[in-house]
């Protein structure tokens, strides 16, 4: 029998969404082992000057406890 545990997350990059998710999903397996997947939440960009400078998301990121 397997138990998952879920903790929510948040990442930016200052080059795409797809890259906020795969920097957060690393950082968190530097502490989590056995992260089978993640639900993105949220997505938002940081705008300054009419300009895109972040992209931000939340994530909820689930992975197997023993």
């Amino acid at each position: 029998m397997s138990v998952a545990k879920t903790s929510e997350i948040s990442a930016s990059s200052s080059k795409s969404f797809e890259d906020a998710i795969r920097s957060g999903i690393k950082k968190m397996a530097e502490t989590v082992h056995k992260i089978e997947g993640a639900w993105i939440k949220e997505q938002k960009v940081v705008v300054d000057d009419g300009e895109v400078k972040s992209f931000r998301v939340t994530m909820k990121v689930t992975f197997v406890i023993k």
